[in-house]
């Protein structure tokens, strides 16, 4: 029985990664026609080519495009087994790189990651946000954040918390506006809208008893973000649907109030993923609980 040929398919996800021979070459320590033969072998070894090769621009083939995952997967588990052979579990070392939603970021992950720092001096974080889905193994992340309800995937999920959606508005949008007693009203007023929501030209909600309703919502402001709509909310521009962890100060001091009470905005919940495989470095795992007792 043949081996497969470990070297070439950690070879070949690395030069995806790095997005040319060149780039993987450096990384690894290893000539650029090392790297070459090995993409060549394993091309040979397929009975496919891998890559679409130009002098300007290195692309993957639609059969490159197949493997991808698998091989990154192979690199990823041969790292993860070498540092548990060199007994990395008794003081985790090394970079971890967390991918988390911006503005959940910023208010919640911050402060955790920055005691996480403190506790663990041997290990580094390179912490990405953005409310866009991350590519958490085509980016080469170690762990993921993701407000949502999560599809099926490849990705191991763990649910942390459930997230509580509100629908505002500032009580002098209402006076001038008038409030809204059933959400099929909304489309009739402004409302500010979220564009990364999963249907954001859909609103959903669902009352006590089990009615459904969806909306489809207007309005003069649609942002990637919602924290730069509560600007907007809070000088009366429209209606918005928030999270709890955006909203809640803004409901305590009441610059903003809740309505449509006997409806639910379609429910979410935070979640932490992350890539396939069952062995991780200990500073991965290290992170990922303490982020669980922080946040769960």
């Amino acid at each position: 029985m043949r081996l497969p040929d470990f070297e070439a398919w950690s070879i070949f996800a690395c030069v995806v990664e790095h997005k040319s021979f060149t780039g993987a070459a450096d990384a690894l320590g290893l000539s650029k026609a090392t790297v070459s033969k090995a993409v060549t072998r394993l091309e040979a070894q397929v009975g496919a080519p891998l890559f679409h090769r130009t002098s300007r621009r290195l692309s993957l083939t639609e059969s490159g495009a197949k493997l991808v995952e698998h091989a990154r997967a192979i690199l990823a588990e041969g790292r993860a087994a070498e540092e548990a052979a060199r007994g990395e579990a008794s003081v985790p070392v090394g970079l971890v790189r967390l991918a988390v939603p911006m503005s959940f970021g910023l208010s919640h992950v911050g402060p955790v990651v920055a005691e996480f720092l403190c506790e663990y001096r041997g290990i580094s974080i390179d912490m990405h946000l953005s409310d866009a889905k991350v590519d958490l193994i085509g980016e080469g992340f170690d762990i993921g954040l993701r407000i949502a309800l999560l599809p099926d995937s490849s990705l191991r999920a763990r649910k942390l918390r459930d997230v509580k959606t509100h629908i505002v508005a500032a009580p002098s949008y209402l006076e001038r506006m008038g409030t809204p007693r059933h959400p099929a009203e909304l489309g009739e007023h402004e409302c500010l809208r979220y564009s990364l929501l999963t249907t954001p030209e859909l609103w959903r909600f669902t009352n006590l008893k089990g009615e459904e309703a969806a909306v489809r919502p207007n309005g003069r402001l649609r942002a990637n973000n919602s924290d730069v709509m509560l600007y907007s909310l809070r000088s009366g521009h429209g209606i918005a649907v928030v999270p709890d962890f955006i909203i809640n100060g803004d409901l305590a001091s009441g610059a903003v109030v809740t309505i449509l009470e006997e409806w639910r905005p379609q429910q979410v919940a935070l979640h932490l993923v992350t890539p396939p495989g069952m062995i991780r470095p200990a500073r991965v795992t290290a992170l990922i609980e303490y982020l669980v007792a922080r946040l769960g």
